[in-house]
């Protein structure tokens, strides 16, 4: 397991983030959006427009995912034309009795599959389980299910006793932990089951001293999936790599878009919480969520070459400081337009903002 004790001295992250813009605010008439948009997913579709797939919240905390066409001027994306819902919470493991939800759609176009392949959180019976769905023309999306984690006996632990978040596929081949090319994704693992059994507190596997949420990397059969994609469910080999370290991600951390290929590897641009502890599903109130980054070696993405020890991007706009949970700044989605990349991410979990990843000057 990689740790930041094994950074080599001269790894350093040149990247930064600038805002853009708003790019999309709840439509208050739309009974689907009154609780909000946010946290957006993103897609270039066989037309060569580009589409956003915001998680939008009715009344009640009822969440879907829509489709939006991104308005692009001047090579800058200003706003959205609504093309409507392309997932709703409509499987019995999608929702409870009192709860529903299909939310925080990441999308990653998966190279070696041809595919576009969406992870997002169902929020069910036993609350928030992670799902696949995939397409072929960014319209249609075909459920391949739940997430399932192989057992692991080294981890004393099952990963599927546990609520998980933040999935996102690297969108090339890597190489695996036996050194063939894999398709990986992280994944964000909570060990808090009091929410299930009062006083049953964490139980993080063996060899995780800290239970703070931190981001895993599993592996995924390129070949299996080749031959058929359900395969793309079943997760092997995972291992924590980053744990929350700096200080605007003390309470935990999570893997934001997909990675990027840079120069240096990979780069991750990851959310850091801090402020109050959120514990269950609640939304905690004095939370702060900022944007940092993370350098994963491109031989082994199971290495950290750098972590950002300050955000990138902390909640500044009033749009970022005040909405259903104050003070976040979410990144999910990073796409390149022309010859510029902008990151799109969600403000205090109520509307959309945008801003530009520049190479940082000296």
């Amino acid at each position: 397991m990689t740790q930041t004790d094994e950074l080599e001295p001269d790894a350093t992250i040149a990247y930064a983030l600038r805002r853009v813009g708003n790019l999309m605010e709840a439509d208050t008439n739309d009974p689907y959006e009154v609780e909000g948009v946010l946290n957006p997913g993103t897609a270039w579709g066989p037309d060569g427009e580009l589409y956003l797939y915001p998680r939008i919240v009715a009344e009640g905390n009822v969440s879907r995912i829509a489709r939006a066409r991104v308005v692009i001027e001047d090579g800058v994306p200003t706003g959205v034309e609504r093309l409507g819902v392309v997932l709703s919470p409509d499987e019995g493991w999608e929702h409870g009795r009192q709860n529903a939800g299909v939310e925080d759609p990441r999308i990653t176009f998966v190279e070696p599959l041809g595919l576009h392949v969406m992870t997002y959180v169902a929020y069910g019976p036993l609350g928030p389980k992670s799902a696949i769905a995939v397409s072929t023309d960014t319209i249609t999306w075909r459920r391949l299910g739940p997430i399932r984690f192989a057992y692991q006996p080294e981890l004393d632990s099952d990963l599927n006793l546990f609520p998980n978040k933040d999935i996102v596929f690297f969108p090339e081949a890597v190489p695996g932990p036996d050194g063939h090319p894999s398709l990986a994704l992280l994944h964000r693992p909570m060990w808090d089951l009091d929410w299930l059994r009062p006083g049953e507190g964490a139980r993080p596997p063996a060899g995780i001293a800290d239970d703070r949420p931190s981001i895993w990397i599993g592996y995924v059969d390129l070949e299996a999936a080749t031959r058929d994609v359900n395969a793309l469910t079943l997760v092997e080999n995972s291992s924590q790599i980053v744990a929350p370290e700096a200080a605007y991600e003390s309470a935990k951390i999570g893997a934001g878009p997909s990675p990027l290929r840079v120069p240096e590897g990979w780069l991750l641009l990851h959310h850091g919480v801090s402020g109050t502890t959120p514990r269950g599903f609640e939304l905690a109130h004095g939370s702060k969520y900022s944007a940092g980054a993370i350098l994963l070696d491109a031989a082994d993405p199971r290495r950290v070459l750098a972590r950002t020890p300050e955000p990138l991007l902390a909640p500044e706009t009033a749009e970022e400081l005040s909405g259903t949970l104050g003070n976040v700044v979410f990144p999910t989605a990073i796409e390149k337009i022309g010859e510029r990349w902008f990151v799109f991410y969600g403000m205090a979990d109520s509307s959309i903002g945008v801003a530009e990843l520049e190479r940082a000057e000296g």
